[in-house]
């Protein structure tokens, strides 16, 4: 059996290190995988060839290189002749149902991950592209969604319900852990003193994330604490980032904030929150920030979009989206809890062993590879 999984990039990202645990479990299991990109190298690449799994890419120079990418697809497809073809994320799926049955694929398998986009929020051709999808779904052998509110708004849009099955992201607990030492060097390194409380919100910098919300419950718990901090990990668009940071400025918090910009160390950047937060007001699937943090032992407060609140479960906190307000008493909710059990970090990080494992997921995606479900 040869699997070809086909996704955008290997650029940092939640969607694209989940390919890569799935592409190193399959290749364990002795699944003949290998990794398709449309841009070349990406920061995730390297991990790919250390474990011995062949990568190519489609050398694409830019958004308007289309039928010379789409026909370096089909030649690569028609070489390699996988069995299975699964693509990530909507550009992917769409190309891959088209060319991937020119190419005479036997089995397509699209990767779905978000719910309830906000379409409003994004350019014409993402527009374009959401409708495409829906009606390109019914070409897909499977569609494997990575949360249950992702199927049911999937379905809404259109995509067909028999093939869908869910699958829920796989968390590497041996990777993501606490550690005390790299908690104080990377406090130390953003000016955050051990006696302070520090909230993290680790997302790019996208409206789905809706750092407005977090940055405006920010204003309201810095007048009820004088010893509370905040952090942003991530990055996105020049103009979105100066907007965000201009919102700070005019809330009177920017002392208060931290930008860390994207980070390659992710448990320690987990390790040295107090908690973590995630305040997206639409899009989410299951979000691998809240997933990876709770393995670190870090208590979370969630808006209630997408899979977050089955995420966190009753060890965390969950508040309705775009309401600051709320975010706000969620996070002071959640700092009473934590003062009066020491043990809700160690909870949460047993509910995702217990939950969301990578052998988990990559045993069941091995049943959709192989048609059994």
């Amino acid at each position: 059996m040869r699997v070809a999984l086909f996704i955008r990039s290997l650029d940092i990202g939640g969607a694209e290190r989940q390919l890569v645990m799935l592409a190193k479990g399959l290749h364990a299991r002795g699944v003949d995988v290998r990794v398709l990109t449309f841009y070349p190298g990406g920061a995730l690449r390297p991990e790919l060839e250390a474990a011995g799994i062949p990568v190519s890419d489609l050398d694409k120079r830019g958004r308007w290189d289309v039928l010379p990418f789409l026909w370096r697809l089909w030649r690569w497809l028609r070489r390699q002749r996988p069995d299975v073809l699964y693509s990530w994320l909507p550009t992917a799926n769409t190309i891959a149902a088209i060319v991937g049955r020119f190419a005479a694929v036997p089995r397509i398998v699209w990767g779905v991950r978000a719910s309830n986009v906000d379409a409003a929020c994004y350019d014409w051709l993402h527009r374009v592209e959401q409708g495409l999808a829906s009606r390109l779904a019914q070409l897909a052998d499977s569609i494997v969604c990575n949360s249950e509110a992702g199927a049911r708004w999937h379905e809404a849009m259109g995509y067909p319900a028999k093939p869908m099955v869910v699958i829920e992201n796989g968390i590497d607990t041996a990777y993501f852990h606490f550690s005390e030492a790299e908690r104080l060097r990377l406090r130390r390194e953003w000016g955050v003193g051990e006696e302070e409380v520090l909230i993290g919100l680790v997302a790019r910098l996208d409206p789905m994330k809706d750092h407005e919300t977090f940055l405006r419950a920010a204003a309201i718990l810095v007048k009820e604490r004088n010893d509370i901090r905040f952090v942003c990990v991530g990055d996105g668009p020049d103009d979105y980032r100066a907007r965000l940071h201009q919102l700070a400025t005019d809330l009177d918090i920017a002392a208060h904030v931290v930008w860390a910009g994207p980070r390659n160390d992710l448990p320690a950047v987990y390790s040295a929150l107090d908690i973590a937060s995630s305040s997206s007001s639409f899009g989410e699937g299951f979000s691998n920030a809240i997933a990876e943090a709770m393995a670190c032992e870090r208590p979370c407060v969630v808006t209630d979009v997408g899979d977050s609140a089955r995420i966190v479960g009753k060890v965390g906190e969950v508040s309705p989206p775009r309401d600051p307000v709320a975010l706000a008493g969620a996070i002071l909710k959640m700092l009473d809890r934590i003062g009066q059990n020491a043990d809700i970090g160690r909870q949460a990080r047993a509910r995702i062993v217990e939950e969301f494992s990578v052998d988990r997921m990559v045993s069941r995606t091995m049943q959709v590879v192989y048609g059994t479900r």
